[in-house]
């Protein structure tokens, strides 16, 4: 991409103020909870990706410091350090003090920016305890420091340097976040995802609390992108389609590549950043595929006459897509950027995919039979689904007043006050229906393993009892028939044994969950129940203490002991442990089966005593790697995953 004008203090403007930022840290970086906190890397760590944009830096680092800090370093322009004409301060000063001030603003800084907000350093500064920047440019290096956003001295020139860079190092401030510990992993796919997007950079994270390090560099940008979101996928050839074309300022850049998965996985990006809501690329981008993909197999007879048109649907089974356009006035829907708006992109899309998808597909006939081949069998597939569903629908067997025979529902109708325990087994099932709280706990005992739903259509699901009473009980429908109006019960409680088949279980329900019902996930109501595994039984067996893990286990006995010692109670050191702390029996469970009605209600249904464990989804591409490795076809990919993580694992059952 060309390089801009001069980028001097005339490229930044002044819009505003900066004192709103400490007072109300949501309105800008959307919370003081883990997002917030991740929020403030990726405003700098956005600001030397945009100089990559613009063609002027080649690096972006990133160093979580020992001492809490961050440090964030681009080899970009340095932001400018002369005296700004409507502030009096320097550039820099004015950047990092005035909200708004930035060269994204029309100053002609940059031509395309993914900069989310525009609020950028100035917020972070505000919100961080301690704040220092090193800009290196014409000819010096230059160094400022600032506490919770006041500048200690102005900006001075500390030395000579040859080089262009901005450094900067914050110190997120714990009087406003909930936590200030970054994640490390976090960090990492999001550098990942912007050497991905943006051809020749080098994006890199060291953790100097841990020693870890980690850089990428992928020659083949948006290709690369592809490549590894399709790993453990089997392609329907190794050739990954790619067009990279610029019309009217606009750069519209494409790979795709389609796999024998049934789910379509598109990602859209606008200046790179992510748009999970679509927009006007993504429109253009479906109505070309879907289109040249029939008007290809029309013309080569793949397609009878009397036929149909393959939908969109069928054309986009399996398929993996990057869409990445970069443009100099993005106009979002929201705040967050959730939704391209401009009109005038889904044309550019739409004209850059129809002819170089066609040119590529008449040159590689072999690939363009199996892509039309593979929608072919998706469109079967739908209308099997399709009569599966109309025949069951037809006989009621999903309409709300048709709910499962083995259901127990609560008395409930608030779905706020309700809850659902599905629960492993007609053993425990029993247990749990005779304990509960019928006024807002309803039971479903789910018999065996559930369907294994990565690998399976919606007819194969609706044909799995299991599967079809959990739909019914919940009330939200299914694929087109899905809302989250008619959820029945907001947390929806999975308990199953604490062991291997209770655990792959539990996989099972949240592959489907994940899979067919994500907004539930989205919006909070999955929970994992925590039966205890083991109970400290005291003499006469009453007032028995139960324990959820290993290391709980330790603290409770060492904390006996450690009571009875400075009680002079005795303590026989020959004993087993838990006799030490005056315990008279420990008790592991590995079945809910194991607990009466009363001991399962008290120890993992009463909602003043359990522990429930929220199930999110922070990062969805991982979790769809995740849940393809342990529930896809490949069997090395599930091996090498056992292995490289079984060193985490603390006990377990065989």
């Amino acid at each position: 991409m060309a390089k801009q004008k001069e980028y001097g203090s005339e490229s930044i403007q002044v819009l505003e103020g900066l004192e709103p930022v400490r007072k109300r840290p949501g309105m800008y970086i959307g919370g003081t909870g883990v997002e917030g906190l991740h929020h403030l890397v990726w405003e700098i760590v956005d600001n030397g990706i945009d100089e990559a944009l613009a063609g002027f830096a080649t690096e972006v680092s990133v160093t979580l410091r020992a001492d809490g800090g961050v440090t964030v370093f681009d080899n970009g322009r340095g932001i400018p350090t002369d005296i700004h004409p409507k502030t009096g301060k320097s550039t820099v000063e004015t950047v990092l003090t005035v909200l708004h001030a930035g060269g994204k603003f029309g100053g002609g800084g940059y031509k395309v920016s993914g900069g989310l907000h525009g609020v950028g350093s100035s917020v972070v500064n505000a919100l961080s305890s301690k704040f220092n920047i090193t800009v290196c440019r014409d000819g010096k290096e230059f160094y400022q420091e600032y506490e919770r956003g006041v500048p200690q001295g102005d900006l001075k020139a500390v030395g000579k340097s040859a080089e262009h860079s901005t450094k900067i190092t914050f110190y997120p401030d714990d009087t406003i976040f909930e936590t200030v510990n970054i994640n490390y992993e976090t960090v990492l796919d999001r550098l990942r995802h912007a050497a991905y997007l943006t051809k020749g950079i080098r994006t890199s994270l060291e953790d100097e609390r841990t020693g870890k390090r980690y850089s990428f560099y992928f020659e083949g940008g948006i290709q690369s992108y592809v490549k590894h979101l399709n790993v453990g996928k089997e392609v329907v050839d190794d050739d990954i389609f790619y067009v990279d074309k610029t019309i009217k300022d606009i750069q519209v850049e494409i790979a795709l590549q389609y796999t024998d998965a049934y789910t379509e996985t598109i990602k859209a990006f606008a200046n790179n950043v992510l748009n999970p809501d679509g927009g006007t690329h993504l429109t253009g981008f479906r109505s070309a595929l879907t289109r040249v993909v029939n008007d290809y197999a029309r013309k080569n007879g793949l397609l009878k006459e009397k036929e149909e048109n393959l939908s969109g649907e069928d054309t986009r089974e399996g398929l993996t897509a990057i869409i990445l356009v970069k443009l100099p006035d993005p106009q979002f829907e929201g705040q967050t950027k959730n939704k391209l708006g401009n009109p005038e992109v889904r044309g550019y899309v739409e004209q850059v995919l129809s002819e170089y998808l066609n040119y590529y597909l008449e040159e590689h006939p072999a690939i363009a039979k199996k892509v039309v081949g593979k929608a072919l069998l998706a469109a079967r597939a739908r209308k099997a689904a399709r009569a599966a569903r109309e025949n069951i629908l037809r006989k009621g067997v999903l309409d709300g007043a048709s709910l499962p025979g083995k259901l127990s529902d609560c008395s409930s109708k608030d779905p706020a006050a309700s809850e659902i325990y599905l629960v492993e087994g007609d053993s425990a099932g029993g247990s749990a229906k005779t304990g509960r709280d019928s006024k807002t706990q309803a039971i479903l005992p789910l018999r065996g393993k559930v369907l294994n739903v990565e690998r399976a259509r919606l007819d194969k699901m609706l044909a799995n009892n299991e599967i079809l009473a959990l739909i019914k009980a919940l009330g939200v429908g299914i694929e087109d028939s899905f809302s989250m109006d008619g959820l029945r019960y907001h947390r929806i409680i999975i308990m199953t044994d604490a062991d291997v088949d209770g655990s792959h279980i539990s996989t099972l329900l949240l592959t489907f969950f994940f899979r067919f019902m994500q907004p539930v996930v989205d919006g909070g109501h999955v929970y994992l129940a925590k039966p205890p595994l083991f109970e400290l039984v005291r003499p006469g067996r009453k007032n028995s203490v139960f324990i959820y893990d290993e290391e709980e286990l330790d603290k409770v006995i060492d904390a006996e002991i450690e009571r009875r010692k400075k009680e002079g109670l005795k303590v026989n050191d020959t004993d087993e442990r838990f006799k030490q702390a005056g315990f008279v029996e420990q008790k592991r469970y590995k079945g809910l089966g194991e607990m009466d009605a009363e001991q399962l209600f008290e120890t993992t249904m009463n909602p003043e005593k359990r522990v429930l464990v929220q199930v999110k989804v922070e990062d969805a591409e991982r979790a769809d790697a995740i849940f393809n490795k342990l529930m896809g076809t490949e069997v090395e990919l599930r091996k090498n995953f056992i292995q490289a993580n079984a060193k985490f694992v603390k006990d377990l059952d065989i």
